[in-house]
């Protein structure tokens, strides 16, 4: 241990939601990934869907980071799946990823959610890992962008 590494008194709190610790977490990790990164910084996306009332149709949430895009959610309300919204979602968020100067698309899914979603539309399984509760899996599937595909 050099003199710069000194143990402290500390304590350890467990809890459920932390608002002031996921902020303070997020804050610390931003400037540490944006000057890992050559101080490429994270933008939030999203991709909303109403229908001629203004309800929620369907949603997308994700954030590029420099040449990376990666999907958080992605959700379409039940009466309208099959209609086409999770293509037209994801393809949005595509084209604003280009825009942005992404070259590469993430997303994972729960095994028992869309896993063949997701091939449909170009992207590649890259890991499944196992452990989700119900003996189902999470699977990560990454995606090329190309300006002249979106």
């Amino acid at each position: 241990m050099t003199s710069e590494q000194r143990t402290v008194a500390a304590a350890l709190r467990v809890g459920g939601q932390d608002d002031d610790l996921e902020t303070r977490l997020d804050e610390a990790l931003t400037a540490f990934n944006t000057a890992a990164a050559d101080g490429a910084t994270t933008e939030p996306l999203s991709v909303r869907a109403t229908d001629e009332t203004g309800a929620l149709i369907g949603g997308l949430t994700a954030w590029t980071w420099g040449t990376l895009c990666s999907v958080d959610m992605l959700w379409v309300r039940q009466d309208q799946r099959h209609a086409g919204w999770g293509g037209r979602l994801m393809r949005a968020a595509e084209t604003e990823a280009v825009r942005r100067g992404c070259t590469d698309m993430i997303v994972s899914t729960y095994s028992f959610q869309a896993p063949g979603f997701y091939p449909r539309l170009g992207y590649r399984e890259r890991a499944r890992i196992q452990g989700v509760p119900g003996g189902h899996e999470d699977v990560h599937f990454h995606k090329r962008l190309s300006a002249a595909e979106v």
